[in-house]
């Protein structure tokens, strides 16, 4: 949405903007009309897209997110190893419930990482922030690698690890709402849904990468080389990850619809874009408190289904079912590359059908379909885990491949990074990253192991809840940006 050299549709070219060279705006200019006459200033613009830019935008995006996620697989896939290192106990479900604990805690501390880094993003820019919250999370990945287990310091070394997962979830407070913001502002309009589903594609490969790689130490390392040094090297390997991750977004440009509110902030506007730049937290929660509201209600559903999936399906293969660990995670990571193959196809059908369908056909689904599917996963025959995994991962595709550019388009440009990250992050801490947690006490205290598919169905009445409330925004502008097109011509249609 930069500000070029700008001309009367008929009669000129749009030229690259000098501020932020990744598109062009034209701008349609008022007629000697007398009605038009009192709209000066008004004019209508339609940003032109380099593609070139919004690729780099959208692989540095999608990389950078995998590996904020690779420690996220790491830790969920290896939670009972971490368990005996860190909380030894003679029952096992007390261990698993210790290191989830430690697990949900650094969803504590998210909405915190939002609250700081949203407007922090809003302020500054995305890109500086991004850049940040990618040092943060590498930071706190490396160190878990390098705790002393508890027999060697005793309780020092869970204090420890659940230091290292705060700084964690502070730096992811600011990483998915910037992530999915940056996409979503470089994007045209038409292509948001399939340009935003590599956003989640990159979680699902740091999710592969980090279940390949455990699974690949637990075929071929004893359970004692494991316990006693194994563990540590999927953590390890965070220090070069992150230090790639970092190369990557210092590369790009600021978005186009911040840089845009800069330039204003220069013009005869600056006294109210400063205002505006300086609005606080009530005004992004109050002050867009529906938008907040059907934030929290799409999150939920989203990140139930996602972690309970992801995170807690590995886990509750092997210690609630007695499945063979190695066997366990090698149907996961089959499901997630499966999900990976049909999340940018997903992604295009919501820009298509819309998003409101897509996500209400995950909502409905999952409502329909997930006692029959742990039912099937329960039988613990190798095809029939399959077969409901697979359901189950292909129902979350539609979460996946919408809720990247469904989300940000809930906010205008001003608060957008803002109050997503907000509202995201208070939705995965209070429902999403505590459902292994949740989950796990549920069925100790009722004995009942169908739990995972009663609270999926309870999360899809919510999801649903949301989907009819929220508007259509596929194929339309952000909020507060003009219409973004791929080529001049649609621009001119647009003018």
């Amino acid at each position: 949405m930069q500000s070029s050299k700008r001309a009367q549709a008929s009669e000129h070219v749009p030229t690259q903007s000098p501020v932020a060279p990744d598109r062009a705006v034209l701008e349609k200019r008022t007629s000697g009309d007398p009605a038009e006459a009192g709209k000066a200033g008004q004019a209508t613009e339609v940003t032109v897209v380099d593609p070139a830019m919004v690729k780099r935008a959208v692989s540095a995006a999608a990389l950078g997110n995998a590996m904020e996620w690779f420690d996220f697989g790491v830790y969920s896939y290896i939670a009972v190893t971490l368990g005996h290192v860190f909380f030894p106990s003679g029952n096992p479900t007390a261990q698993l419930l210790s290191t989830f604990g430690a697990f949900a805690a650094a969803f504590l501390v998210r909405p915190i990482g939002g609250m700081v880094f949203g407007p922090l993003g809003d302020r500054i820019g995305r890109q500086k922030v991004l850049a940040i919250t990618m040092i943060m999370m590498a930071a706190g990945t490396f160190a878990i690698g390098l705790i002393p287990s508890y027999a060697s310091i005793g309780v020092g070394a869970p204090i420890l690890l659940l230091v290292a997962r705060l700084v964690q979830g502070f730096s992811t407070g600011g990483e998915y709402g910037g992530a999915s913001t940056f996409i979503a502002e470089y994007a045209p309009d038409k292509k948001r849904g399939f340009l935003g589903s590599w956003l989640e594609f990159g979680t699902l490969a740091g999710y592969v990468g980090g279940a390949g790689l455990v699974t690949l130490m637990t075929a071929l390392l004893s359970t004692h080389d494991l316990h006693s040094w194994g563990w540590r090297i999927p953590f390890l390997i965070a220090g070069p990850m992150g230090i790639i991750g970092l190369y990557l977004r210092m590369r790009l440009e600021e978005t186009p619809a911040f840089a845009q509110l800069e330039k204003e902030a220069r013009t005869k506007e600056k006294a109210r874009r400063e205002a505006e730049k300086r609005i606080g937290i009530r005004e992004m929660i109050f002050g867009q408190w529906r938008a907040m509201l059907l934030c929290i209600g799409l999150v939920l559903v989203f990140n139930v289904t996602d972690y309970m999936l992801l995170s807690y399906m590995p886990s509750y293969l092997t210690s609630e079912l007695k499945y063979d660990e190695t066997h366990g995670l090698m149907v996961v990571l089959a499901v997630m590359v499966l999900m990976m193959c049909v999340q940018p196809f997903a992604g295009r059908l919501s820009d298509r059908v819309g998003r409101r369908p897509v996500i209400a056909a995950g909502c409905v689904g999952f409502l329909v379909l997930s006692v029959p599917a742990l039912l099937l996963i329960r039988q613990g025959s190798l095809v029939a885990i399959a077969l409901g995994m697979a359901a189950l991962g292909l129902l979350l595709v539609c979460f996946t491949s919408s809720m990247p550019s469904a989300l940000p388009a809930l906010f205008p440009t001003k608060v957008r990074y803002g109050s997503l990250s907000i509202g995201f992050n208070v939705s995965v801490s209070l429902f999403g990253g505590t459902t292994p947690l949740v989950v796990t006490a549920l069925i100790g205290a009722t004995g009942d192991r169908m739990m995972p598919a009663y609270y999926m169905m309870a999360a899809a009445v919510v999801g649903g809840i949301a989907v009819l409330l929220m508007s259509e925004s596929a194929r339309k502008p952000l909020p507060g940006s003009p219409p973004a097109v791929e080529t001049e011509a649609e621009a001119r249609e647009i003018a």
